[in-house]
């Protein structure tokens, strides 16, 4: 299949549906029920950044709602290569601790937003988008989980305090408060190991 492919994948059926239906706004829902796949929203990501399809979302039009996609017309604009290197990606993936850096799910882990109950899988975006001009750089890219990125919940939580946080943590059940020790003692094996010899 030659570059931008136009046989009967995913892309191909949603570069077919777009297009007969330029100015018109569709959800996620529609969209993945037309690509019949799970990729969908790397597939429109390759059609916008990759094709150069003037598709639009809510970063772009105000009027649009997360999730809601548009095909604004037919004119193809200049397409962006693929750039990010797999140690590019695997170094925001690590520093970004593998936790979607928009709802703060952890990779591998049920999606606490996931209706169907589907595994965390985590994505790169791009935190201002390559068609405003964004980057590859890694100092533009985070780590952001496949419901993210699809739009569906695309709202970025505000990180707490240690003030909210503690709270949170006080008024758990002592199992949880458990959990959360565990979580930082694996996340953090020196530092816990240094305030443990401190108290002892």
């Amino acid at each position: 299949m030659s570059k931008g492919g136009r046989g009967n994948g995913s892309k191909a059926k949603l570069r077919s549906f777009l297009t007969a239906n330029v100015g018109k706004v569709f959800d996620s829902d529609t969209l993945r029920e037309v690509a019949d796949s799970s990729e969908w929203a790397r597939r429109i990501r390759e059609l916008r950044n990759e094709e150069g399809y003037n598709i639009h979302t809510h970063n772009d039009d105000s009027s649009l709602k997360p999730g809601e996609y548009k095909l604004v017309d037919l004119k193809i604009r200049p397409a962006f290569a693929r750039g990010i290197s797999k140690e590019t990606r695997a170094f925001v993936l690590d520093r970004n601790g593998f936790t979607c850096q928009m709802c703060g799910a952890v990779a591998g882990e049920a999606h606490p937003y996931d209706d169907q109950g589907r595994k965390v899988r985590l994505q790169i975006g791009h935190i201002i988008d390559k068609s405003m001009g964004g980057t590859d750089d890694a100092t533009n890219l985070r780590a952001i989980c496949s419901v993210c990125n699809e739009g569906a919940k695309n709202l970025t939580l505000p990180r707490p305090d240690w003030l909210k946080l503690g709270a949170q943590i006080r008024r758990a059940p002592g199992d949880v408060q458990v959990q959360a020790l565990d979580w930082l003692i694996q996340k953090y094996p020196k530092q816990a190991a240094a305030i443990i010899k401190k108290h002892e």
